[in-house]
């Protein structure tokens, strides 16, 4: 999928920028910048949408991309009061050299791990979620201190969870991009309930092959496919309500066969539904 390129450029007398928000109100929109990036939601639930990777978060997020990785925004459609704060930088700010020196070692591996996403949970979600939302008080020098003291403790956090993020296969033109923001916009819609090939393929004036092609192409998997990762990630929300039975779940996620949901469960998580329930706290951190 072409993402839409987004140009960060720091403030006059800083080499990095950071940025604080408290709602919801821009559209998210699928883009990507050659800067890391790190972003803190201080509490919620919401969804990670990074490259082919699709996911839900609870009671916040702590999440360091790498360059070029494309994403959605963390916050969509939250409903809870909340504090987003977002620090992005080049690989180079503050100089080619420097990631090079022996004390930069730990740090130098957490970027190479950031390539693929890594979400951090625990006291480390905690802690270094305060210290980023600290920073946005204190004078620029003391504000990058602060960020080479929170990557080296992201560093040598072991609450992580690494997110195997990728990105798309081929470079497409604007046209494909409208095209792809149109077939997403009608999964997210639709997914709940049956989704229709002959609809989306039409939606694109594309026959259902060609179509099948395309999709397949551009995402290296296909349209069916796509459409359970995203009933997957739903029901993997919807399993944090105790309440809710594993079959209305399956039924809530567009799946209208029990079986069908277990095995595409499975084979998208690695585990069932009931263990992925049992271990929930451990998996979404």
């Amino acid at each position: 999928m072409k993402a839409t390129f987004e140009k960060i450029e720091p403030v006059f007398g800083n080499s990095f920028t950071i940025r604080q928000f408290t709602d919801c109100s821009n559209k998210p929109f699928w883009h990507f910048h050659p800067e890391y990036e790190i972003v803190y939601v201080s509490n919620g639930s919401g969804k990670r949408h990074i490259g082919d990777h699709i996911s839900y978060y609870k009671d916040g997020d702590l999440i360091f991309l790498g360059p070029d990785l494309p994403h959605f925004g963390f916050t969509e459609g939250m409903s809870e009061e909340h504090v987003e704060v977002v620090v992005q930088m080049k690989a180079d700010f503050l100089g080619r050299d420097f990631w090079q020196k022996p004390e930069m070692e730990a740090i130098r591996q957490l970027f190479g791990r950031a390539e693929q996403g890594l979400s951090f949970y625990g006291q480390t979600k905690k802690l270094v979620g305060d210290r980023l939302v600290g920073m946005l008080e204190l004078d620029n020098f003391d504000r990058l201190l602060e960020l080479l003291s929170i990557l080296q403790q992201l560093a040598t956090s072991e609450e992580y969870n690494l997110l195997h993020a990728t990105g798309f296969a081929v470079e497409v033109n604007a046209q494909d991009h409208d095209r792809m923001e149109t077939i997403y916009a009608y999964v997210q819609e639709n997914f709940q309930e049956e989704v229709s090939l002959e609809e989306v393929a039409k939606r694109i004036n594309m026959t259902v092959p060609a179509f099948c092609r395309y999709f397949k192409k551009l995402t290296r998997k296909t349209f069916i496919e796509f459409v359970n990762e995203i009933r997957i990630a739903h029901a993997c929300r919807a399993l944090t309500d105790e309440h809710l039975s594993i079959a209305a779940v399956s039924f809530d996620s567009g799946f209208n066969n029990l079986s069908h949901f277990n095995k595409q469960f499975r084979l998208i998580t690695g585990a069932s539904p009931r263990e992925y329930r049992k271990n929930l706290k451990k998996m979404v951190g």
